[in-house]
């Protein structure tokens, strides 16, 4: 899921597309303000078996679009693997298992009739070699990708190709972007957008940007805003800072932001510099920082 970018400012891409010889990127068919073009899709591999990365939401053309590339190449799926538990990433396994039954699925932390995924898992055809990262964050059972071939990384939602991406805990996402930016030198194909020519780079600066963020809400909460809280420290509710911070980020989106600047405030809380009371935020120990 992206955040604040409007999809109306997005450049079109194809439904379908060949990224690089063992690589198709299939479009979703399911575009939107949080979706960007569409769920990337992404068949790999050069033989007569590919391995398919995500599912979309199971749209009519999509699946119709995986049909007709499929038999252009001449080839089949073997494995479908989930980058992670989202609809738009997952919800077309039914209707790739009714047009091919033999396909299995995996997925970390699997639901009934899948398979799991491990870290360091191997899943390879002709032409195409995948090693799994373990990278939760945007949620608790993430996974990447790492193409040997390419020496590059599909990296779901974590990175993508425009703006920024939601999380379910900060700690643990930026754990897994310093994790993720030291195993390959090569492009990003991410789970929303176009592909990244310097995959580390676009992880480095999505570090970069969160630090920034962080030190935004820090900024705030040393500031005079209200007074309220105890020894005059500034009191903040959530929605408070994200109108300073995200000032000229659309309305619209202000509730998809306050979501990320209350996962930096339980960050804060964890570190012993940030104290919440009937949600306003206040720091610990202004001396402190």
């Amino acid at each position: 899921m992206l955040l604040f970018t409007m999809a109306t400012q997005l450049t079109p891409l194809p439904e379908v597309a060949r990224l690089s010889p063992r690589c198709i990127r299939i479009l979703g068919g399911n575009p939107g303000k949080f979706s960007l073009q569409g769920t990337n899709t992404y068949l790999l591999g050069t033989g007569a078996q590919r391995l398919l990365i995500d599912t979309g939401e199971g749209k009519p053309s999509w699946i119709a679009a995986v049909k007709k590339t499929l038999d252009e190449e001449k080839a089949t799926i073997e494995s479908a693997i989930i980058t992670h538990w989202h609809h738009d990433h997952q919800g077309g396994i039914s209707q790739l298992k009714g047009l091919w039954p033999q396909v299995n699925v995996y997925k970390n932390q699997p639901e009934p009739g899948q398979l799991d995924i491990a870290d360091g898992q191997k899943f390879e055809v002709e032409g195409a070699s995948l090693t799994a990262v373990y990278s939760p964050g945007h949620t608790v059972d993430h996974m990447s990708f790492v193409l040997q071939e390419e020496n590059a990384m599909f990296t779901g939602d974590n990175v993508l190709g425009h703006g920024t991406a939601v999380f379910e805990d900060l700690t643990t996402y930026l754990e897994s972007l310093e994790k993720m930016k030291q195993l390959f030198r090569g492009r990003a194909y991410p789970g929303h957008g176009p592909a990244l020519v310097d995959g580390p780079a676009k992880v480095a600066e999505y570090i970069r940007h969160r630090r920034q963020r962080e030190e935004q809400v820090l900024k705030a909460l040393r500031s005079e805003n209200s007074g309220v809280g105890p020894q005059d420290f500034a009191s903040w509710t959530a929605m408070e800072l994200v109108k300073v911070i995200y000032r000229d980020v659309p309305e619209t989106l202000h509730h998809a932001a306050a979501g990320g600047v209350i996962q930096i405030l339980k960050k804060l809380q964890a570190e012993g510099k940030a104290l919440v009371d009937n949600d306003r935020w206040r720091l610990s120990d202004r001396s402190a920082l």
